[in-house]
């Protein structure tokens, strides 16, 4: 298991592919974003190969797509990799999707007798580039333990959650709903504090070592807060984006979340008020200027 094919090389895709790179693979990179192939290629890797060329190449290929609509295609499109892959080739898709589409490419994947992992990250642009990243990998556990050389040279934390090939993807849509909370938060608190006089920095040092502490108040805080700079790691609009799946997840087992759809309700208005394509952290400038217009 030597030669990777690896598929979408944006905030998350690029590092983890220069991961596998770094572990002696040879991989075969592949971007809509020439800036971001060139990146790639520029680190080592190999460009310039087709879909068609890929999957004759390698022994397993791996994407990290934005959208589950780019999910689809790529795996599921005309010319989509479940069509064209030979049988002893492995697909790992570390995107976060709606769990139903982890169904449908795992039974078309089947049809081929070509195994699928639908497997999940959490630790944002920081975990891929200190190969840091959480995995959280649903599917046949002998398949997992034949990636899990790959999972290790990228990640830090891997689990296989069960056979079952959305349970990764549900973990995922459970961990980013905490996330929603914790951003909307983290902004609200600090919008308080500041309107009542409270330094921040300080508010943070006694925060971090009380009950108030969270690895998102960490990150909101003092990667973009602090620094009034809130260029995506983590989009609001791919927040939003699983916010919408974990709430589909919530109504198709019957379970009734009344809070997370007002913090929905919260996220979209984020959205339509322009703030999708920033870091989520920037909720909190959107509550304080929302704050500062009704008064």
């Amino acid at each position: 298991m030597k030669k990777i094919g690896f598929i979408g090389l944006g905030n998350m895709g690029l590092p983890m592919s220069r991961s596998l790179l770094l572990s002696n693979y040879t991989v075969y990179g592949m971007d809509l974003n020439e800036e971001a192939e060139m990146s790639f290629h520029q680190s080592g890797g190999t460009i310039g190969v087709s879909v068609e060329n890929m999957v004759k190449q390698c022994d397993v290929i791996l994407t990290s797509l934005p959208s589950a609509n780019a999910v689809e295609e790529v795996f599921l499109g005309e010319k989509g990799l479940v069509y064209l892959v030979e049988s002893g080739v492995m697909l790992i898709d570390t995107s976060t999707v709606a769990p139903d589409l982890n169904v449908r490419i795992e039974v078309a994947a089947k049809k081929k007798d070509v195994d699928f992992l639908a497997a999940p990250v959490s630790g944002g642009v920081i975990g891929a580039v200190n190969r840091t990243l959480t995995f959280m990998v649903g599917g046949a556990k002998p398949v997992f333990d034949k990636a899990l050389p790959l999972f290790n040279a990228m990640g830090e934390n891997i689990f296989h959650v069960n056979d079952r090939i959305d349970s990764g993807t549900n973990t995922k849509l459970i961990n980013n709903l905490l996330i929603g909370f914790y951003t909307a938060g983290v902004s609200e608190a600090l919008h308080l504090a500041k309107n009542s006089n409270l330094d921040l920095e300080r508010l943070f040092e006694m925060l971090n070592v009380s009950y108030g502490q969270s690895r998102i108040y960490e990150r909101n805080y003092k990667s973009f807060i602090a620094n009034d700079n809130y260029e995506p790691g983590f989009s609001l609009e791919l927040l939003r984006k699983d916010l919408r799946f974990a709430l589909g997840l919530a109504e198709k087992n019957g379970v009734e979340l009344p809070l997370s759809k007002i913090l929905f309700d919260l996220y979209e208005e984020a959205i339509k008020d322009g703030y999708g394509e920033k870091d989520m952290s920037i909720l909190y400038k959107k509550i304080s200027e929302h704050s500062t217009n009704r008064i």
